[in-house]
């Protein structure tokens, strides 16, 4: 039988990588976690996957800034790996400091690994600390591979300290919403536009997650990873258990993307 084949990135700091394998791994697709150094060496072939999963955490204790160690690591060491991967209609997830790497390496909101400016970036949080709490996301892109048929609310955790999504002007944002790239906006409980601490950290126009304009490339900030079992629900206990958790459809649409383009 065919398999879909992930695989997850890891380095120094990363802390969402046994999650993000769990949940690849119960919607059907063998996955590998390793070490970029692997990748960078050549004894784990980029090309050999179908997926490409950069977890979350504190990569290299984001010391310069949120990613920026790892993306510079993709982006020199791994551009032709990566650029070929692409070319090849595969797909890539950030979750939240990938996210951030997806950003600071060229990947989003369009490829340019090739230098020029950047045309987004994730900055410090408007609170001026680290926020870790659950919010309300409402999907809005009908391009994006990994949100396919998400039309209702879903409620995910956060927690980072540089999650405020800017863009360089008014124009890229335009270009944004023009394209459909905008995946997911934060909003309140009752589906309206978020203030804080809905919308945690300050991002313009509630944006919390975009993809590329292909919709296979796709970074985020909350974390679907830590809401993959209805259990994982702060009030399951009050409010009853959900059927489905709302993390798993992203991983599900990946997985059903890739048996239906590639086998």
């Amino acid at each position: 039988m065919n398999k879909v084949k992930t695989l997850v990135i890891r380095t120094a700091g990363s802390n969402c990588d046994y999650e993000t394998v769990h949940a690849f791994k119960t919607v059907g697709s063998e996955v590998e976690l390793v070490h970029i150094n692997q990748v960078v060496n050549k004894k784990t072939i980029l090309n050999d996957f179908h997926i490409l999963a950069i977890p979350g955490g504190f990569t290299y204790g984001d010391d310069i800034s949120a990613g920026k160690v790892l993306a510079n690591e993709l982006k020199y060491k791994l551009k032709d790996q990566i650029q070929q991967f692409i070319n090849n209609g595969k797909l890539i997830i950030g979750i939240c400091n990938g996210f951030q790497v997806l950003v600071k390496a060229g990947l989003l909101p369009e490829i340019n690994l090739h230098g020029g400016d950047q045309q987004v970036t994730l900055t410090e949080n408007d609170p001026g600390k680290f926020e870790d709490r659950w919010i309300y996301l409402q999907p809005i892109s009908q391009k994006c591979v990994f949100t396919k048929g998400m039309t209702e609310k879903v409620y995910y955790p956060i927690a980072h300290a540089e999650g405020k999504f800017v863009a360089k002007d008014q124009n890229v944002l335009k270009k944004l919403k023009m394209n459909d790239q905008v995946v997911f906006q934060y909003i309140n409980p009752e589906g309206g536009s978020a203030d804080y601490p809905w919308n945690p950290n300050g991002s313009v126009e509630n944006i919390a997650g975009i993809c590329d304009p292909t919709g296979r490339i796709f970074g985020l900030m909350p974390h679907p990873e830590r809401y993959f079992h209805p259990t994982q629900h702060p009030r399951w206990t009050r409010e009853g258990l959900k059927q489905e958790a709302d993390g798993v459809k992203i991983f599900q649409n990946a997985v059903e993307y890739v048996l239906e383009n590639f086998f």
